[in-house]
């Protein structure tokens, strides 16, 4: 690359890399956008990040680092809307982002659009700009409306959305080998318009720190086992299958686990109206092991690394997962983890080296996984090492802004080619017509 910086857009339409994570609509992707245009800035990228307004306070532009700016795009009311709601402001979010593109004289080489809302727009502005763009879609309808159901609040048109996308994009990034699989099955996206990029964690964050010294900074119990679960509070992360997990434990084993549930609507739980938190506090209550739980609420990013080194085991088993961050934090800080067996949880652990891999919906089994590991002398310290040389290895948000890096690449090139045989294919057509 030369010394020229690169101008590159990125849309996350309801995923800001400046939202607080943990609650409904926040997580993994607002985690995405937020490190890769921190990586890519780092390689000589100028990244704009357009997302939709919803605070009529907020400023249109944001300069969130060097290199990195966060414009806010107006469509339609100006507060906060779930994502499932969303798809009929996307043209009026289309036409308000090519408006400020056009006023403000910019150039992007490239769009990475993010969902398929975002990828939406894209589409748009590819046919009015011409500027080319990859999607990485963080969850696919097909996918969703098979484990969710009638559950699935997303418009019926999304699926169809989704196979126009993947005709019109350049290139699609696949979070996991399973993404890929899906995209080909339900799609039939053409494989080799399909390149697999991990997400990543950044060390920088996610370190070891000693267990005890984590737990005392935590004010949690020095003794005894502890699991965690990490997350958003919503159903298809299958909080409920651990709290049922622990009331096998507690029949099964004299051992003293304690499970503590980081996540939800706000920092005290008891305070909180998700609905999603009420069923698990019944069902704890049901199943008598609500002294085992301790709800701990939505935390700041600064304070999970204490929480992921504090305890002894990361349990996460969503029965429908895209890729999941969460575990690559856990082995970033040394913690084991003992996942579904779905999606991408099952390409970032290493089954038997850095943790284990179940079935989801099987709480007897995710019991009986944790105490094997637990029991087998040894064994947490020796997948703890493994972890963090795991995840160090190969799931780094550099090595993963290293490998979009090279693949926006090749797209720009290809684009720029294309454009090249169409200009030349148009000036021919005009001599002959001439």
């Amino acid at each position: 690359m030369n010394n020229r910086k690169k101008r590159i857009a990125f849309i996350s339409e309801h995923a800001s890399p400046l939202a607080d994570i943990g609650t409904v609509d926040t997580g993994g992707q607002n985690v995405y956008v937020a490190q890769l245009a921190k990586h890519l800035a780092a390689q000589a990228y100028l990244v704009d990040v357009y997302t939709r307004r919803d605070d009529p306070l907020i400023d249109e532009l944001i300069q969130m680092e060097a290199g990195i700016r966060v414009i806010h795009i107006k469509a339609g009311p100006e507060k906060n809307i779930i994502k499932e709601e969303l798809l009929p402001y996307m043209q009026e979010f289309e036409n308000n982002m090519i408006a400020f593109i056009l006023q403000r004289h910019l150039h992007y080489e490239l769009i990475h659009a993010n969902f398929f809302m975002s990828a939406m727009v894209a589409c748009g502005i590819k046919k009015e700009l011409e500027i080319p763009f990859v999607v990485t879609f963080h969850a696919l309808g097909h996918v969703r409306r098979k484990y969710q159901a009638g559950d699935d609040r997303f418009p019926t048109e999304r699926i169809a959305i989704e196979e126009a996308i993947i005709l019109q994009a350049d290139h699609i990034i696949a979070e996991c080998p399973q993404d890929m699989d899906d995209l080909v099955n339900y799609y039939h996206a053409p494989p080799g318009k399909i390149s697999v990029v991990p997400c990543g964690f950044s060390p920088a964050e996610f370190y070891p720190i000693e267990k005890a010294v984590a737990r005392r900074i935590l004010k949690l119990p020095v003794d005894g086992y502890l699991l965690l679960q990490l997350g958003r509070m919503v159903p298809r992360k299958g909080i409920d299958n651990v709290i049922h997990a622990l009331a096998y434990l507690k029949k099964i084993s004299d051992t003293p686990f304690k499970l503590v549930i980081v996540g939800g609507d706000c920092e005290e739980m008891e305070r909180s109206n998700c609905a999603e938190y009420k069923r698990l506090c019944d069902l704890a209550k049901k199943l008598k092991v609500s002294d085992r739980i301790e709800f701990a609420g939505r935390k700041n990013r600064s304070e999970l690394k204490f929480y992921y080194c504090a305890a002894d085991l990361f349990i996460t088993t969503p029965w429908y997962e895209p890729f999941g961050i969460t575990p690559l934090e856990a082995m970033a800080c040394g913690t084991p983890v003992v996942g579904a067996e779905v999606g991408g949880i099952k390409y970032s652990v290493a089954d038997g080296s850095t943790g284990a891999l179940v079935p989801p919906k099987r709480p007897g089994r995710l019991a009986a996984k944790i105490i094997e590991i637990i029991s087998t002398e040894g064994l947490l310290h020796t997948m703890s090492k493994n972890a963090i040389k795991h995840v160090n290895t190969h799931f780094t948000w550099a090595e993963v802004a290293k490998q979009i890096n090279s693949l926006y690449q090749y797209v720009i090139s290809v684009a720029k080619e294309n454009h090249v045989k169409e200009e030349f294919i148009r000036l021919k057509h005009d001599n002959q017509a001439a």
